[in-house]
């Protein structure tokens, strides 16, 4: 779905290989007639709003958006399961899926990065994709919320994935996920506050526990598709952005 791999250029750093692709990421959008008019209309305007721009001032707004802020992170594990062990295995789960599947990322990005998540699911049949992309839904109706907050044309983005997914929003999980701190990316110490890591616990009653099944679908969902791979350490350290590819919007 050419849609979806627009989408995953459009949530990717901004970089004058990007701009220059912009007509074709639009004209992949129009093409493939997925989104209704109101959706296809707003990711016009981002499209519109990163092509005209100064550069360095779409990066410095990317930066403070999806990499300051935990509760805007493109990580979409970040939301699920914070630094719990879950969040090792469950990265496990989806690379096994990738390369399961025939699909070998070629960013250096944990593989629960938004843009990459996007542009595996653009390599399935549509059923399969769209079924993808409505995992996450939670999350994704999250970030759409928190971005239309700050007036943020990126929100476009996660209301065109909600359009695709046609997913049912678990009003629970999105309850959970609305009452997570979401400080503004000036405030400095509510984000340092904000990205302090918990003690990981563990057992029924434990908050890593409730957190996991605070937001079922996307983990849970992969832990049935596959077995589990045993002796795996979680990752130490917080994802970042990598370079993105040289054309992100060049390609069918």
């Amino acid at each position: 779905m050419k849609t979806l791999r627009a989408l995953a250029a459009l949530l990717s750093y901004p970089t004058a290989e990007l701009v220059a692709a912009s007509c074709e990421i639009r004209e992949a959008i129009d093409g493939d007639r997925v989104l209704p008019a109101a959706e296809r209309a707003g990711l016009h305007r981002l499209i519109d709003d990163l092509a005209g721009g100064d550069l360095y001032d779409q990066q410095e707004r990317y930066g403070l958006l999806f990499d300051r802020t935990r509760s805007l992170s493109l990580h979409l594990f970040e939301h699920v399961h914070g630094e719990s062990r879950d969040r090792g295995q469950a990265m496990v789960d989806l690379l096994k899926l990738y390369e399961e599947n025939g699909y070998t990322p070629t960013a250096t990005e944990l593989p629960d990065y938004l843009p990459l998540f996007l542009e595996y699911a653009s390599t399935r049949e549509p059923r399969a994709a769209v079924e993808l992309v409505g995992q996450p839904a939670n999350v994704i109706a999250a970030l759409r919320e928190r971005l239309a907050k700050r007036g943020s044309p990126y929100g476009a983005v996660m209301s065109a994935l909600l359009a695709i997914s046609k997913a049912r929003l678990d009003e629970t999980a999105l309850a959970r996920l609305r009452a997570e701190p979401d400080p503004e990316p000036d405030d400095l110490e509510a984000l340092d506050a904000a990205w302090v890591e918990e003690e990981v616990t563990f057992g029924p009653g434990s908050a890593d526990a409730q957190s996991a099944c605070a937001v079922e679908g996307l983990s849970t969902r992969l832990r049935a598709a596959m077995r589990p791979a045993e002796g795996v350490a979680p990752p130490l350290t917080r994802g970042r952005r990598a370079p993105p590819p040289s054309s992100p919007g060049a390609r069918s």
